[in-house]
């Protein structure tokens, strides 16, 4: 439809194909986002009550754990077994009532700490406690899971203890068989109380929603903890209990008050217990309604300004093109200002094909310019990079004087003032871009001297370099940010002293440096990116990166020189400079090159 339509601007043709497919865009954008929205929606609500009810169970069972290792230290102890098996109860009396006195006091969470045995003995919590005689407890399916369970630990379900005689409270009891040495039989129970309000607390910490909760069953679907407890064992609410047991995830379900919920459930492999996270879709539906309205919002915001910036768009390309179209024509005349369009022209666009040709000498022109003018850039760059000099380097040399001079150091603070003034008259107070291989090493020296008085015992180093090379002209500042790489992404993270050697000697036309480090090292893939982005500084210390390093050696020497890394894990790392052998006299020829 839009095709067989022939408008007489370009600006209006521009317009209206924009103002179309930006609309067709916009609306299938919205119409996809709101389907994804509800489907992630609903995935991410699931996925978040996982990891919720996921925190759970693991606080639960780091919480078992550490009731597991009371009981062990209880079952293990030998005052115990006298008391329960032995002929002197009355010995050990004293002992065993100090130890669960002990638990009782650290672990306010406890509520009842108990020994059974077969044989009548029993001591609960201090000692002062009288057993129920009314307790019926091989009536109880705790405790005759307990006593079936031999001597493995069993958790039980919520219940009333009636245990204490005149003491009942909601609890979570754990219990295990106490074996008797002299039989080898189990013969014995060990019975500790949990207050119910530990589960309580954690599984209110987890919010799902505004009116979303936790609750946890256990192997049989009965209920271990659940905040609305009391109405579902009276029958005033339902609850699924048995239905959540297979442990399938994104059960919906329907309540008494009509409301759906979605349950998602982990099985907990140490006790046993199905937590449960309960959210309601209701909740779920404000937010999908929310997230549709802000899509609206935001695609009738787009159409307008969409609208806006096709305008502003139009204007600003055909308006060129006009003026272009106009100059053109003065071009051809050998003037090159800008005029107006004659209302009686051809298209704009074929007008400008037709005075492309003319113009191809004067841009050719402004391309060459174009060029010299960014290698001039390109080596000004170059030259910025050769005065980098560390902050953090000289903030932290300040500071070790500062602190030299409180200790009554004085000596040594004279020292390293000394070396960080010639450091820095070698480091800025030379502005040429070649320096000797000398001077280039008196520099790295004096680094390392400073930092050796800075860390001490941490770093050695040693310089070897032929004499036949030490006139050798080099670019400044190449070998101070290779020692600055080594000792603090190699040496600083060694345990004891590290080392640093410098070497070099001259090969036919070549020299050859060599920076090595006995420090941590590198694996292959830390060394396959070291050299990825070469306009990357390196590391946190902001100093010349190697990719740096790199350019400037390749830009001023050839492709065929530059450095090479070599790296080894807790072996250390040796970096090689390769650049042609040039005695003063032949400086200018370099400058020349580059």
């Amino acid at each position: 439809m839009l095709r067989k339509i022939r408008f007489k601007s370009i600006r209006t043709s521009m317009i209206i194909y924009f103002s179309c497919l930006v609309l067709l865009i916009v609306t299938a954008f919205m119409f996809f986002s709101i389907k994804y929205t509800k489907e992630n929606l609903m995935e991410n609500s699931e996925e978040n009550s996982r990891r919720l009810i996921e925190q759970v169970n693991l606080s639960i069972e780091n919480y078992v754990d550490h009731m597991e290792n009371i009981s062990h230290v209880v079952v293990s102890n030998r005052d115990m077994r006298e008391y329960l098996f032995g002929d002197d109860e009355t010995g050990v009396w004293p002992h065993l009532k100090e130890e669960f006195q002990t638990i009782l006091q650290v672990r306010k969470d406890i509520y009842n700490i108990a020994i059974l045995g077969n044989n009548g003995r029993y001591f609960i919590n201090g000692g002062n406690r009288a057993m129920n005689t009314r307790a019926q407890l091989e009536k109880k399916e705790w405790y005759r899971e307990a006593k079936e369970a031999g001597s493995e630990i069993v958790i039980s379900s919520s219940h009333v203890q009636n245990l204490v005689k005149g003491d009942y409270k909601w609890v979570v009891t754990l219990s295990r068989g106490i074996q008797n040495p002299k039989t080898q039989q189990v013969e014995g129970l060990f019975i500790l109380d949990l207050n119910y309000d530990v589960i309580n607390d954690l599984c209110e910490s987890i919010h799902l929603g505004n009116k979303g909760y936790v609750y946890i069953v256990d192997q049989k679907g009965e209920i271990v903890y659940h905040p609305q407890q009391q109405l579902i064992l009276s029958g005033v609410k339902n609850e699924l209990l048995k239905e959540v047991l297979n442990q399938k995830t994104g059960i919906s379900y329907k309540d008494e008050n009509g409301e759906n919920k979605i349950y998602t459930t982990f099985r907990s492999g140490k006790t046993g217990w199905t937590i449960v996270g309960v959210v309601y879709t209701s909740e779920l539906v404000k937010r999908e309604q929310d997230m549709r309205a802000m899509y609206i919002g935001m695609a009738l915001a787009l159409i307008v300004l969409a609208g806006v910036i096709a305008i502003f768009l139009s204007d600003s390309i055909t308006k060129p093109i006009k003026q272009l179209q106009a100059g053109m024509k003065k071009v051809q005349e050998g003037r090159f200002q800008p005029v107006y369009i004659d209302a009686g022209g051809d298209n704009e666009i074929a007008s400008l094909n037709r005075s492309f040709n003319r113009m191809t000498e004067h841009i050719d022109e402004l391309m060459k310019r174009n060029m010299a003018e960014q290698v001039e850039k390109r080596k000004s760059e170059l030259k910025a990079l050769q005065s980098q000099i560390n902050p953090h380097f000289l903030y932290n040399t300040l500071d070790s004087i500062i602190w030299m001079i409180e200790t009554d150091d004085a000596q040594q603070a004279i020292k390293m003032t000394s070396i960080l003034a010639r450091f820095f008259r070698q480091a800025i107070g030379n502005s040429d871009v070649f320096v000797t291989i000398s001077q280039e090493l008196e520099y790295t020296k004096n680094y390392l001297l400073i930092q050796q008085m800075r860390y001490r015992d941490k770093v050695t180093f040693d310089i070897q370099v032929n004499p036949d090379i030490l006139e050798c002209h080099i670019i400044k500042l190449i070998m101070q940010p290779l020692v600055e790489n080594a000792l603090y992404h190699g040496l600083k993270y060694k345990e004891g002293c590290g080392h640093i050697w410098i070497t070099g000697y001259r090969l036919e036309n070549k020299v050859i440096l060599k920076v090595m480090d006995d420090g941590i090292g590198m694996d292959t893939e830390t060394l396959q990116k070291l050299f990825r982005n070469k306009n990357k500084t390196g590391g946190k210390h902001n100093g010349v990166g190697l990719g740096n390093i790199q350019n400037r050696l390749k830009l001023y020497y050839g492709e065929e020189y530059g450095i090479q890394v070599d790296s080894e894990r807790e072996i250390g790392t040796a970096i090689t400079i390769e650049i042609p052998f040039l005695l003063p006299e032949r400086k200018e020829d370099t400058d020349e090159k580059a």
